[in-house]
This record gives C-alpha cells, structure tokens and sequence, in this order.
C-alpha cells in the first residue's frame, strides 16, 4: 500500500491537515489542473471486499494503523468523485468539491465502526455530503443563504424541485425563476414546510450578490455604489472633526470676533444675524436700526457689509 501514488485531494493538502495523523502515509497531490489525471487514477484503484475493509477498520480502529486508514481512504475516493458531481449545477469548480468530499470521507474513516454491521460506503455518503453541503453554502453567495439546518435542508431540497419544475431552463435560469402561488402550494406540500418558508427561501436564492464599492466607468466618471449611501458618515472621523471644528467656531470663534467691532457694529450685525424675533422670523431690518441710530438705511447697509468683513477675517484668524 505504501507504493500507492495518489492524490488524496485534487488540489492543496488543506484535506490531509483534516486528519493529522495521516500525513505519514505515502500521498503524493499532483498539480491542481490536472482533475482528469486524478479521475483517472482513484478509479484504477480497487475496491476493498468486505472482509478486507472489516480488517483494515479494525486495525485502524484499535491500532490506529496509518497503512488500513489509508487503504480505506483510497478505495473509497472514487465514491467522492461520483458524489461530486452531483453538485456541479451550482457553478463551483469539480476540484473543490471533490476537495471538500474527500475531507468528509476522512471524518468518516475516523468514525467508521466496522462492528456495526455497514459497510463503509454507506456510512461515509453522509459525510462526504455534508462537507459538500457546508462548502456549497459557504461559497455560492458571499452572503450566507441558509444557517439552520432546516433552512440547509429546504435550500438543496427547494433547488432540486425547481430544476424540476422549470425543465425548460437551465440550473441557474431555473433557481432565479419565481414560483407561482400553485407551485408554491406543492412544494410546501412535497417537502412538509410552510409556505412562507419556501417564499423566503426563494427569495434569498433568486437573489444576487450586489458590489458595494464603486466599478471605474469606461468614460472616467464617479460611478456611485451602495457603499456611497449605505455608510454612516455621521462617525467618519474627518465628519466628527469637521463638525467639532465648525461648533468651536459657530460659539467661541463667534464671540472672539464680535469682539473685535465697535459698538454700534457689534449692534448691527446682532440684530441682524444672532436675532430672532418673538415670531420665529429674522432678525431686525435695514430701516428698524437706520430709525434706532438716525441714520439712512444705506449707511446701516454700508456698517454692516464693512463688519461683517471683519468678523470674516478675525473668523479665519481664530481658526
């Protein structure tokens, strides 16, 4: 068994660290496009008789013989491949699925009890599946469309019946394609779910992932993306300086530069601007403080342009 030389995984060693205690066993990983060659390989391997496979369980079992765990993995790696491809539909490469499989058949060596009267093949499709299922859900969408595991259940169930219904289109086509209200009925009925659960979970997959930074455009204008509208700017912290910089100014910086007029300015531009009246308007007119000083309304136009000048000017002094 030593001399066998074949790839445990099509791609990375990320399977073998599933199972530390294997990494002594002869297991060459050939290059990652090479999934033909793989193929290949694992079903040019025999399949153990039950006997045989009993006897390597044993030994691994009671003496954790390295040699039987392999013997086991390799003659049932052509069960992970047929597995895989079961789960092309859903636009993830065969190497990875067959990656994932074969870290499911490892968990299932490591459990199998050949006492139990089953044969291996039998006990590790649950396994094998279940690494499939987690991978599929982690990878299809960078949102995750389904966490519980009635909702895992309902999500390759759900997809299974709409490739069924929806004959005439493609896997993808089928899964966005909505459900009338009789279908809907039957599905729930098939799978004993209720209705509004197949509704959400037909949602979630005719659903597709949306980019949220912006995509440079062909023409070199800004193009605006979720990110533009979706992000709180209130806590971005040029926003928070910016907005402390403008309350030190609108109260301190205010006070300082008043302070720089003279009197009757100081006058003016107050009623003019830092007023409001009992009814909610503005602050005094032209002709209100030309009455109050005894002067033109222009001469009261003329102050005020002059002062307002000067509180802009000690304004950028403070800041």
């Amino acid at each position: 068994m030593a001399a066998t030389s074949v790839a445990l995984t099509p791609t990375s060693s990320a399977a073998v660290a599933a199972l530390p205690a294997w990494s002594s066993t002869s297991l060459t990983l050939p290059p990652l496009g090479h999934l033909d060659a793989y193929i290949s390989a694992v079903n040019r391997i025999p399949m153990l008789s039950a006997e045989e496979e009993r006897e390597c369980a044993r030994r691994w079992q009671r003496e954790h013989d390295l040699e039987a765990a392999g013997k086991l993995v390799l003659s049932h790696l052509r069960l992970v491949v047929a597995i895989s491809r079961q789960y092309l539909g859903y636009g993830l490469p065969q190497a990875d699925l067959i990656q994932e499989g074969n870290v499911g058949l490892m968990k299932a060596v490591k459990r199998f009890d050949p006492e139990q009267g089953v044969r291996l093949v039998s006990y590790a499709v649950h396994w094998i599946k279940a690494e499939i299922h987690e991978f599929i859900l982690r990878n299809w969408r960078m949102v995750k469309i389904a966490t519980t595991k009635a909702q895992r259940k309902l999500f390759f169930n759900l997809r299974a019946l709409k490739r069924g219904l929806k004959a005439d289109a493609s896997d993808e086509d089928a899964v966005r394609e909505r459900l009338s209200e009789a279908e809907i009925e039957a599905v729930a009925r098939e799978l004993n779910v209720r209705r509004e659960d197949v509704i959400e979970m037909e949602t979630r997959m005719a659903g597709s992932d949306v980019v949220l930074d912006p995509l440079p455009s062909d023409d070199g204008e800004e193009v605006h993306a979720p990110i533009a509208y979706l992000a709180d700017q209130r806590t971005e912290p040029t926003a928070v300086l910016e907005a402390r910089e403008r309350e030190r100014l609108s109260s301190e910086g205010i006070e300082h530069a008043l302070a720089q007029l003279d009197e009757r300015s100081r006058r003016i531009v107050t009623a003019r601007w830092l007023q409001v009246n009992d009814d909610g308007t503005g602050g005094a007119t032209l002709h209100e403080l030309a009455a109050e000083f005894g002067v033109s309304a222009e001469r009261i136009r003329q102050i005020e342009a002059a002062a307002l000048k000067k509180l802009r000017k000690a304004l950028e002094a403070y800041a």
